[in-house]
């Protein structure tokens, strides 16, 4: 499990109350005229569609990899190759929902992703060192909109803000650590089966900033088969052994931008910009009412892993080292709590 300090920013929200008030009163229907008048609007969801994920606490498991090129400081060109026996993930996410009626339903949510690398041999390596004795943390806040405009069309607009670093204490955190990514889809909801949209998005996933087009696709083909689509970021076929017992083989690229403190750096601090693409096959199956059970296994494939001396860097003058790291298998196992 990670050593070290873990920060995880996790915020209480209020529930949205509504009161009810009964009436035996009779009503005469006649009053409300013709009910094709009633603006009917579409629901943000597709038959035998995954359940929504509303608390999940999970472990991943990398298996061991090489780390190449590590720079000794900035002032000495030289390089070390080092072994990453493991790395040791701890992962949460909440997902509450705050307003939820036909016409708008909005959500508010709080994540956390600390990884704790195992290095053999770290030697006096600050940057490795620094690696081997904390975590590599990911924490933030996030809100996402589901806007349905009639019975077909629709908006998605999500937004993020994330704390990320290799820290030592309290005093370590900072604005640079911070990271904001977002996106906004217009679709259409052409049948109970199918949902497609499009739009941009601002992203952090493959480790750098990147500005891209998005494609949403979520259609289920008969009572089995179906797949749900964000692309670039994840994707998945998915067979329904049962409406409780769901198998997906697909994708999902993930990571983030980490702020460190390196006295032996340009600037004394680096950014390290970490992207993984994961191939994979997942198992979700019910234990119990609203409970479930989530196993992953796949590659974790390195899109990136650069440690650049500024903020945001794409340049390869802001570059301090990169580093071709390995591709190990991986594992994930979580608990997870659904919507109904």
């Amino acid at each position: 499990m990670p050593k070290g300090l873990v920060f995880c920013f996790f915020l209480v929200f209020s529930k949205l109350v509504m009161a009810q008030v009964d009436s035996t009163e009779v009503i005469d229907y006649s009053k409300f005229g013709d009910a094709e008048g009633v603006k009917r609007y579409c629901t943000p969801k597709v038959l035998n569609q995954l359940p929504q994920r509303i608390i999940s606490l999970g472990y991943e498991l990398q298996s061991g990899f090489d780390m190449p090129c590590i720079a000794l400081s900035s002032w000495l060109p030289a390089f070390q190759d080092f072994r990453i026996n493991q790395v040791n993930s701890l992962r949460a996410q909440v997902n509450l929902p705050v307003i939820s009626t036909n016409k708008l339903i909005w959500q508010l949510g709080a994540n956390y992703w600390g990884s704790q690398f195992n290095v053999e041999k770290p030697g006096n390596n600050l940057f490795v060192n620094s690696l081997n004795n904390r975590s590599m943390v990911s924490s933030g806040l996030n809100t996402t909109l589901f806007k349905p405009l009639n019975e077909k069309n629709f908006l998605i607009l999500q937004a993020s803000a994330d704390m990320n670093g290799v820290f030592r204490g309290l005093d370590d955190l900072t604005s640079k650590a911070l990271t904001f990514s977002g996106s906004a889809i217009y679709g259409w909801k052409t049948s109970e089966k199918n949902m497609i949209g499009t739009g941009l998005s601002r992203t952090y996933r493959a480790g750098q900033i990147l500005h891209v087009p998005v494609l949403f696709w979520n259609k289920t083909f008969n009572d089995h088969w179906g797949m749900e689509l964000l692309l670039p970021a994840r994707g998945h076929l998915k067979y329904n052994f049962s409406a409780s017992n769901i198998l997906q083989l697909g994708f999902e690229l993930e990571g983030n931008q980490f702020w460190m403190n390196l006295p032996n750096s340009r600037n004394g601090e680096v950014f390290i910009q970490r992207g993984e693409l994961k191939p994979r096959i997942v198992w979700d199956r019910k234990i119990k009412g609203f409970i479930w059970f989530s196993a992953q296994a796949g590659v974790r494939q390195n899109w990136r892993f650069d440690v650049m001396n500024e903020y945001d860097a794409k340049e390869n003058n802001q570059l301090y080292f990169t580093s071709n790291l390995s591709n190990p298998f991986y594992f994930n196992f979580s608990i997870n709590l659904v919507s109904p």
